[in-house]
């Protein structure tokens, strides 16, 4: 699993507990069902059976693979909308091309993060390159759905690239764990991700008998996912393996720990830390648009139909088959 790798030993460390800081104690723990996605690509719908208030502020998230591709093998997916919510598409390992109506594009790679603001309504593909689906190869990635606030379900769409080399990379107190910080604030320190909706995303590898314990914003929420691997989280150390994600409670810090032997091809537990400041507001999610009621979702619709959405650029990306 490539993403960004550092010497841990050089990095700055996150600092240890406060005598008063609780940890955040585990509330649930549900393994994502598999699926396929756009074109035919598999995922682990990783959010599917959490309720909707303890995700809040976000409504999806696939892990796109881990797979090995065959030569014409991969898959992604054709030109379709959006509205009312963020997509943040973060490739850990392999290649994806992204384009969009209002010009962001470009080739998501190896540790890099694509962050399309949808706001008002955006056309965008997703696809691998042409040299991916000819010669096949490992692809891995997340895609998280982040909602927008009602004040900006209407704002101007937006694109950030962000390379795997910009975001901000720290050390567990001990250097057993390795911790990239691609948006909101992890100790003090700040990842390069802008976003409408407070929230912190962070990827976390940590060594076989290792530990992770690091402050998270009280007024977040806090979801750990794991991609691959195994271990325990929270106070009373609750066993959580590749697939399954772990909702927490209040508090002041999340706490991990990798299992001393872990699968073969693994050296490490690898997990998602995400949380973010709720926006309690109504949510109507039908299909790719995320609005606060019925009647906004079928305004999305007809401006969709009516092709206010931009349009496909000419000579645009197009799926491989």
């Amino acid at each position: 699993m490539p993403a960004i790798t550092a010497d841990t030993l050089t990095l700055p460390r996150i600092a240890g507990p406060e005598p008063a800081d609780t940890e955040r104690p585990v509330r649930s723990i549900t393994t994502g069902p598999r699926g396929f996605e756009g074109e035919g690509f598999p995922v682990v719908r990783a959010f599917a059976g959490v309720s909707a208030a303890d995700l809040d502020p976000f409504i999806h998230m696939d892990q796109m693979g881990e797979i090995e591709y065959q030569p014409g093998e991969p898959r992604g997916t054709d030109w379709h909308p959006h509205r009312g919510f963020e997509t943040v598409t973060y490739m850990i390992d392999g290649r994806f091309a992204h384009q969009d109506s209002h010009g962001g594009g470009g080739l998501i790679t190896d540790g890099a993060t694509q962050w399309m603001t949808a706001g008002a309504g955006i056309l965008h593909i997703e696809t691998p390159p042409a040299e991916l689906v000819e010669s096949g190869g490992v692809f891995h990635g997340i895609q998280l759905w982040v909602n927008l606030p009602r004040a900006d379900k209407f704002a101007t769409p937006r694109y950030q690239a962000i390379e795997g080399r910009e975001v901000q990379l720290l050390s567990s107190a001990d250097g057993g764990a390795l911790v990239r910080v691609i948006a909101g604030e992890v100790d003090g320190r700040t990842g390069p991700g802008g976003t409408h909706t407070p929230i912190t995303l962070a990827h976390a590898t940590i060594a076989p008998g290792a530990r992770l314990d690091l402050p998270w914003d009280r007024r977040f929420n806090a979801l750990v996912y794991v991609l691959s691997g195994r271990g325990s989280v929270g106070p009373v150390s609750h066993p959580i393996q590749q697939g399954q994600l772990a909702v927490l409670g209040p508090g002041d810090r999340i706490a991990l720990a990798a299992a001393g032997s872990q699968d073969s091809h693994r050296s490490a537990m690898e997990v998602l830390l995400l949380g973010g400041k709720p926006i309690r507001e109504p949510v109507f999610h039908y299909g790719p648009f995320v609005m606060n009621s019925k009647s906004e979702v079928i305004e999305a619709l007809e401006d969709f139909n009516a092709g206010r959405f931009g349009t496909v650029p000419p000579n645009a990306l197009r799926p491989h088959h």
